[in-house]
């Protein structure tokens, strides 16, 4: 296939927090907002005068300053995104928005308030932690409505005077669908036998529209929609196998491209920066206010391991059996990183459970934020496109 028209804009975009987008977007006096988890919700970072940038930290390759602060036994994600903030590289926040979701992450916030790592460019910068609950409840979800309207609209209201009200979010929500509508659109093309997409390429879309101000990166991703609607895939499939990938932290499109350079279609991203949850639009049901609907959809859709109530354990497990008939996957690669919990238990819970209960061969792996043993991985990973090729030979010879 030719190469997408914006790949390496794409790309390019993606190798600084700050890239040109973000400039553009604060040259025209917007408020950028800094968030790392699904918990805290996009739209409500987009209303007017506002943007959200995702946290990563492009470049990071040395913790030490970082390690110094936090301990060693952190995930290198959390001492990452602090280390660069040491560095200076979040420098143009107006805020960070924070959710007591991991203890890593949490400490890792807490450090850009502690050593005021923004405030001397911007003495109103503030860091913002909400309790989120670890059940699906309706009292969690009210719970959650009302920490959000207190550590997050309250306080961009009463900071920077933000317009919050009803009318204001049910604007962003339009907004937010708009783009959903078109990620999805463009994922949805991996589902083809014979796509005009690869995997690494969706990872570059996503981690844009995460990472980037949505009204400057839309023209783009609706571009990129309709080339692909015209994009003629080689002759024959490029890949081997078909694989969901799930997991924590991942916004490095190289570990894509690194799973599918060993022949597996990376055809689902269900990890933390993927779009499966995350790309569902919001509907606001009826006697609902647009809050309401905001704090029920992130709690319904999200699927991290840290809830931990049986409905909400099995259902993620579901969840992962339906994407896998969805994308016609043949496995699932269920990547954690070192030194995180929740995700340490769920890898190993998948393992066993997603093959043994739902015939879905399942590979784990533990990974560092920044890849450095890539040999090993491709190793691994070779070995278990083999092993699913065999699956899929033995399947024919059955069913012939």
């Amino acid at each position: 296939m030719r190469d997408l028209k914006h790949r390496v804009f794409f790309e390019n975009l993606l190798e600084e927090v700050k890239n040109e987008l973000v400039d553009k977007a604060l040259s025209d006096g917007k408020l950028a907002l800094g968030y790392s988890c699904y918990y805290i919700p996009e739209v409500l970072m987009n209303l007017d005068g506002c943007f959200s940038v995702r946290l990563r930290a492009p470049g990071i390759a040395d913790t030490a300053i970082a390690t110094y602060y936090m301990s060693e036994k952190t995930c290198m994600y959390s001492r990452s995104i602090l280390e660069l903030a040491i560095e200076g590289g979040y420098n143009f926040f107006s805020a960070l928005l924070s959710a007591e979701t991991c203890g890593m992450m949490h400490r890792s916030h807490e450090h850009f308030e502690m050593l005021d790592l923004v405030k001397e460019q911007n003495e109103k910068f503030f860091v913002s932690h909400l309790d989120a609950p670890f059940v699906t409840k309706d009292y969690a979800i009210k719970h959650y409505e009302k920490q959000l309207k207190k550590h997050i609209l309250d306080r961009l209201n009463d900071v920077y005077g933000v317009d919050v009200s009803d009318e204001a979010l049910r604007k962003a929500i339009e907004k937010h669908n708009e783009l959903c509508r078109v990620v999805t659109e463009i994922g949805n093309y991996r589902k083809l036998p014979n796509p005009p997409l690869t995997g690494y390429e969706f990872h570059l879309i996503e981690l844009v529209s995460e990472c980037c101000p949505h009204d400057l990166i839309m023209p783009y991703l609706k571009e990129t929609l309709e080339e692909l609607k015209t994009r003629v895939a080689d002759e024959k499939p490029w890949y081997r196998v078909r694989v969901v990938l799930a997991g924590g932290e991942n916004d490095d499109p190289y570990f894509t491209k690194l799973i599918e350079d060993c022949g597996a279609f990376v055809v689902a991203d269900r990890y933390c920066f993927g779009s499966l949850p995350g790309r569902e639009e919001i509907e606001i049901r009826d006697g609902e206010t647009a809050m309401n609907a905001i704090a029920r959809h992130y709690i319904e859709t999200n699927e991290c391991p840290r809830f931990m109530n049986p409905e909400k354990v099995h259902g993620r497990k579901q969840y992962l059996k339906k994407l896998a008939e969805d994308y016609n996957a043949d496995g699932l690669i269920v990547q954690q990183m070192k030194f995180c919990e929740y995700w340490e238990y769920e890898r190993m819970y998948c393992q066993h459970v997603m093959e043994d209960d739902y015939g879905l061969p399942c590979m784990g792996i533990e990974k560092e934020y920044v890849n450095t043993s890539t040999g090993q991985l491709r190793t691994r990973f070779q070995a278990f496109v083999e092993a699913l090729e065999l699956k899929i030979a033995e399947r024919g010879e059955q069913n012939g």
